[in-house]
């Protein structure tokens, strides 16, 4: 661990300021806009648009690198970034926010397929785990830390904009004054989506159903918590309990998928989402119970992203799955996008509520669907099971491909071993 830290610290802390920058920007403006008197609909466009670019930018962004590089990829996507953080509290009108929201959403995803395509070039075979179970703390961090900023100034003011604006113009420094040399790259040909959903119905009608869960949280947790009457500091650590409750559950519930069978497992962990979903409903107004749902729903639903790649690997060869990886990231996206418009729908009929129905509506679907499945096909015995690898739904299709890459070499590794053991013997 500590030879990955003295290997990409820089590029770990410019991503944990990054991710504090990106998850202020995401609270702050559903706050604001409630303060402006911006529609719901209006919000779930501008919230919409950060993943239409998120979308784009994943597609995009390894072209731009092979062309230009990393360095200037970087650094001049880094700067629109951070100049698009001062514009938003400049020209308070829901189209040019929306039109923003695209373009930050675009220059994230680019940023975040440089960046991780560094760190992995820098992490070896022995150490690739540990360099991606780092990566997604310092995600986890930065995006929970970013919540407490939120109280430090008025959000109708100006300040809560320049502090990512800041903090994303610093994330840049440590990154592109390190001496570690910048990586070739070379882009993995993703596999069809009919190949994907022929392998594995339940990993692309799964991946499509949470991209929207997922988005409702990321996107539409500080709207609802404008509509339903929460103060700045609720709305914060409202939000975070999405994340925290992640960060916590993310690993016993790999572990889990490793010795069970992962269908049952999705089938409990996307039910207990619409049960969470379905208590903040009943119970939200007592704000320590809404705390808890947020906390239930969150934590369950974010590491149900890396169940369904794990159980879809499950019917792939190891040479496939880095493949597939790219392929289930982007079904994920086309849910996301939907997501904060279904929810701000929802939220014009039922009032806030809708937000938590629009989740708990998902959630019971992918837990019917994973009943039907299993109607459909037996379980797959998988000897061994242990290709659970972390990661989360805000990362770009760069790291859930290593992610892939480095869980294959693994298993590859396990089965030369056990094969001259057998030869041994």
């Amino acid at each position: 661990m500590f030879k990955v830290l003295s290997g990409a610290w820089a590029l770990l802390f410019g991503m944990m300021l990054l991710q504090v920058g990106n998850g202020m920007q995401g609270t702050l403006l559903g706050i604001r806009g409630e303060i402006e008197g911006f529609s719901t609909f209006a919000m779930s466009l501008i919230m919409s648009g950060y993943f239409v670019g998120f979308l784009f930018g994943s597609r995009m962004a390894p072209e731009m690198i092979r062309r230009v590089g990393h360095v200037r990829v970087y650094a001049a996507l880094g700067s629109f970034i951070s100049s698009i953080m001062l514009l938003y509290p400049t020209w308070t009108d829901p189209w040019a926010w929306g039109v923003a929201r695209i373009l930050i959403g675009f220059c994230f995803s680019a940023v975040y397929v440089t960046a991780e395509s560094w760190l992995n070039n820098s992490a070896s075979n022995e150490n690739r785990g540990k360099a991606l179970s780092l990566y997604m703390i310092v995600q986890m961090i930065g995006i929970v830390s970013a919540q407490g900023l939120m109280i430090v100034a008025d959000p109708g003011g100006f300040v809560l904009f320049i502090i990512p604006s800041v903090l994303i113009s610093i994330s840049f420094a440590p990154v592109l004054l390190s001496v570690s040399p910048t990586p070739a790259f070379d882009a993995i040909k993703p596999m069809t989506l009919k190949q994907i959903y022929y392998a594995s119905p339940l990993g692309c009608v799964g991946m499509f159903l949470l991209g929207g869960v997922f988005s409702a949280q990321f996107g539409m947790g500080a709207v609802y918590g404008g509509k339903a009457g929460l103060s700045v500091g609720q709305i914060s650590a409202f939000v975070s309990s999405f994340y925290i409750g992640a960060m916590i559950i993310q690993y016993p519930l790999g572990w889990l998928s490793d010795v069970m069978d992962r269908r049952l497992l999705i089938l409990i962990a996307s039910a207990g989402v619409s049960v969470g979903a379905v208590a903040a409903i009943l119970f939200g107004g007592y704000f320590p119970t809404l705390l808890m749902a947020a906390f239930i729903v969150g934590g369950l639903s974010n590491p149900l992203y890396s169940l369904l790649i794990a159980y879809t690997n499950d019917f792939l060869a190891h040479e496939d799955m880095p493949a597939a990886a790219s392929g289930l990231v982007f079904i994920n996206g086309l849910g996301a996008v939907a997501g904060p418009l279904t929810t701000a729908w929802m939220m014009s009929v039922m009032g806030p509520s809708g937000f938590f129905l629009y989740i708990a509506i998902l959630g019971a679907a992918t837990s019917a669907y994973a009943a039907y499945r299993m109607t459909q096909r037996r379980t797959r015995v998988v000897d061994p099971v242990e290709n659970y690898t972390t990661v989360m739904p805000s990362s770009s299709p760069m790291a859930v491909t290593f992610a892939q890459v480095y869980d294959v070499d693994v298993a590859q590794e396990e089965e030369a071993e056990d094969a001259a053991r057998l030869g041994a013997a």
